[in-house]
């Protein structure tokens, strides 16, 4: 058996993916950033993504900034540590996140599924997927995610100060909105690993006031594009209808191929805005084409402000000081981007206006608000 034998073998998969590809493009939900004159979303963008749980804003990276994000990207998979557990990298050099409180990457076994049916994450992926035969020449492990990618890639902490980006989570969660976490999610041509059907809030659900955005959205920045074999597929509305029964659904349709679930078919470039509580999966990447994905999220301050919860195995409450500090990140995204793209129109963050001066970025606020900055995520 070849190392590409299992790019061929997805037959029993064309009708789904076919049928999902054309579904995927029948909503009406994708296209261009567009702002109106007085700097306000055009409304059709939100009014389709309240209506399907997702959007695809097509084209939003330029030229420049996709290829210094690709460059940084294949950079930091060099670097990483070799295999799981391992300290160096292929070459020997200490891997890149060495010196962090938490490790950058995680691993996991080529086209395994390795959170469903277990108590992981909170226990959010209740049911298994298929796991197709890897190579047998494939490795023991494979990265399958890079947690906090601000603090180990200039460009992605670029990114996160995008001006148009930042105007949408303004639009969707107001002008006080709040970080959630970043990560970046590697599926490696043939070996990448599936991630379970699930929701990703997980603190809300029982609220009296739940609501379509009470566990805020992802951006999920395509930076090889998306495509129905290797990306994220989710259920149109779903997270209009509360938390779902997945065991239930998956053991009654007798496959992880939930019916009605479309793909976010992207292009490179591309960024997907996906509602958190929208069910989604991805499965196990049996194709030729490699997906990399940076995701990073934004709350409505009032879904996190005083929230109790367990975070890095500690209880913890989101008081003000915490939800500050952690939204400063913000601020230090933007005057980064804006010394990278000083012609670029800059985002102002309502919560650090007239700050702008105590958030400047260099190596100093590189040491004392960016390394470890994670330990004060902001997860629900």
């Amino acid at each position: 058996m070849s190392s590409n034998s299992n790019f061929e073998n997805t037959s029993s998969l064309d009708t789904y993916i076919s049928a999902g590809n054309r579904k995927a493009y029948e909503l009406g939900n994708r296209g261009p950033i567009r702002f109106n004159d007085d700097g306000t979303l055009d409304q059709e963008i939100i009014d389709a993504y309240w209506r399907c749980g997702f959007y695809v804003l097509e084209g939003a990276l330029g030229a420049d900034e996709l290829s210094e994000l690709q460059a940084e990207m294949e950079n930091a998979l060099e670097r990483a540590p070799y295999t799981k557990d391992a300290t160096v990298d292929a070459q020997g050099r200490p891997a890149m996140g060495s010196d962090l409180e938490r490790p950058s990457f995680r691993f996991a076994k080529p086209l395994s599924d390795p959170y469903g049916g277990t108590e992981l994450v909170s226990g959010r992926h209740p049911a298994k997927m298929n796991e197709p035969a890897p190579p047998t020449d494939a490795p023991d492990y494979v990265i399958n995610s890079i947690s906090s990618p601000l603090q180990i890639m200039d460009s992605c902490l670029r990114l996160y100060g995008h001006p148009q980006l930042l105007a949408i989570a303004e639009a969707v969660n107001g002008p006080d909105f709040t970080p959630f976490t970043e990560s970046v999610i590697v599926k490696r041509a043939g070996l990448g690993p599936s991630v379970a059907w699930h929701h990703d809030g997980t603190t809300h659900w029982a609220s009296p006031d739940l609501d379509e955005g009470s566990h805020g959205f992802n951006f999920m920045a395509q930076l090889y594009g998306s495509t129905a074999e290797n990306g994220v597929w989710l259920l149109p509305g779903s997270h209009k209808k509360g938390k779902y029964d997945i065991k239930a659904m998956v053991e009654e349709n007798g496959s992880d191929r939930l019916p009605g679930a479309v793909p976010m078919v992207c292009e490179p470039g591309d960024v997907c805005m996906s509602n958190r509580q929208a069910l989604h999966a991805s499965f196990a990447n049996t194709s030729p084409d490699k997906r990399i994905t940076i995701n990073f999220g934004f709350h409505r301050r009032r879904s996190v402000l005083n929230v109790r919860t367990v975070h890095g195995g500690q209880e913890v409450v989101y008081d003000e000081e915490r939800v500050r500090e952690r939204s400063r990140l913000i601020a230090l995204a933007i005057d980064a981007r804006h010394q990278r793209f000083p012609h670029e129109q800059r985002y102002v963050y309502q919560p650090f206006a007239g700050e702008e001066n105590a958030n400047r970025w260099s190596e100093a606020t590189r040491a004392a608000i960016l390394k470890n900055y994670n330990l004060r995520d902001l997860s629900i």
